[in-house]
């Protein structure tokens, strides 16, 4: 599962596969508790999908990515000429002040 799918679903979409994520996570404990599990690292990833999960669902909350701009609504993007590079004198080096001994 890729955010970027994840992104493209509704709410109630997202709020279905988080409670089936969930519930995988809990036969996956319970299969790890009573030695039925093969692969752990099947834990590891349902955890994963679920962090990306309510990542998406909180970036929603908080405005900061609602969904994947479709391509055909970007702008086309201005060329720029590249800037001439200013030369920098290189600062030196700062150094640790020696102490002197005072016994």
């Amino acid at each position: 599962m890729k955010v970027d799918e994840l992104r493209e679903l509704e709410e109630d979409q997202l709020g279905d596969r988080m409670r089936a994520a969930r519930r995988e996570l809990y036969e996956l404990r319970f299969k790890h508790a009573v030695g039925q599990l093969e692969n752990s690292s099947q834990i590891s990833k349902v955890r994963h999908d679920i962090a990306r999960i309510m990542t998406v669902l909180r970036e929603r909350d908080f405005g900061i990515l609602a969904s994947v701009p479709e391509p055909e609504t970007l702008a086309p993007v201005a060329e720029s000429k590249p800037a001439v590079e200013e030369t920098k004198e290189a600062k030196p080096k700062r150094s640790r002040k020696k102490t002197e001994d005072k016994s």
